[in-house]
């Protein structure tokens, strides 16, 4: 019989044994599912029934009188689907702590107003995976794997006229943008879906249904991870 030290009872250490630990007080470590798609495919849902823990990429947008915000071709839009209207930064350093000490602040963003109303923590304690998931997810998935916080990353597709609907429908009942702005930009999305998906993919994100993406996700939570390759 094995006391707590892992050695025969009535047995005496020798030497220094303070190089060895048990394997049960080694620190987990925590990795990163980066969950991207074209707004309206899915993500939050997704993300939602996995039981994991969820940081809202989409909630590091800039402000709307931040000066770098880009145009939409031709028109006064300021193009929300463009990364240039999202603080890569601050997403990468909120992921990068929260796998180092499991919890971050993070900004609450109000879509409908273009503005930050405040910030919040996020706690994860030690949990071995989250999932971080917002339309430019793809665009620090080769970041996230340089710092080695990287298990997958996934880029929902389906039809463009199911997201075109889905996509509408929430943005409407939550009163987002004015329905003009939105007719617009959902009408411009849907026609570029596939290249936005295709653009995703090409950032190293794996293009997958809802089906194949919970496998996946199941697989990194089991710590079968499939830290996507350098592309």
């Amino acid at each position: 019989m094995l006391d707590t030290n892992g050695l025969p009872r009535g047995s005496t250490a020798r030497g220094n044994g303070s190089h060895w630990c048990p394997v049960s007080s080694l620190p987990i470590p925590t990795r990163v599912v980066l969950l991207a798609g074209p707004s309206g495919s899915g993500k939050s849902s997704l993300a939602a029934v996995t039981g994991l823990p969820v940081l809202r990429l989409d909630d590091f947008y800039k402000e709307h009188d931040d000066p770098s915000l880009p145009l939409v071709d031709g028109s006064s839009d300021i193009d929300w689907d463009s990364p240039l209207s999202w603080d890569a930064d601050a997403a990468v350093a909120a992921i990068v702590e929260l796998c180092r000490t499991g919890r971050t602040d993070v900004p609450v963003y109000d879509i409908a107003t273009s503005s930050r109303a405040g910030h919040e923590r996020l706690d994860i304690e030690r949990t071995p995976l989250f999932v971080a998931e917002g339309i430019f997810a793809a665009d620090i998935v080769t970041r996230c794997r340089e710092l080695d916080v990287l298990a997958d990353a996934l880029c929902l597709r389906g039809r463009p006229s199911t997201t075109f609907r889905r996509r509408l429908a929430r943005d409407l009942k939550e009163g987002r943008k004015s329905v003009p702005f939105l007719l617009r930009r959902g009408w411009r999305l849907m026609r570029s879906e596939r290249a936005i998906v295709a653009r995703q993919t090409e950032l190293g994100a794996h293009p997958c249904a809802k089906d194949e993406a919970l496998g996946r996700l199941a697989a990194a939570a089991a710590g079968r991870h499939r830290t996507p390759a350098s592309s």
